[in-house]
């Protein structure tokens, strides 16, 4: 159990350095203002990054907290 979730918090966070990376080509190509970064339109790049960023992040400190058997506090 504690090695499928040491796997599966592992492969999270490999999808949270790519969207990092991303992000950082995009600011670095063209640059980033902070309405696209907070609130996108709909077709933009960023629109859904925050939240998926965000959920995976979460993901991983509770799937981290399971490892160790302690809660977010």
């Amino acid at each position: 159990m504690a090695e499928r979730t040491l796997d599966t918090k592992r492969e999270k966070i490999k999808q949270m350095l790519a969207m990092q990376r991303k992000f950082i080509e995009l600011d670095q190509t063209r640059g980033v203002e902070m309405g696209e970064y907070f609130a996108p339109r709909e077709g933009e790049p960023l629109k859904g990054y925050r939240e998926a960023y965000t959920a995976l992040a979460l993901e991983v400190i509770d799937e981290a907290h399971a490892i160790v058997g302690s809660k977010r506090g």
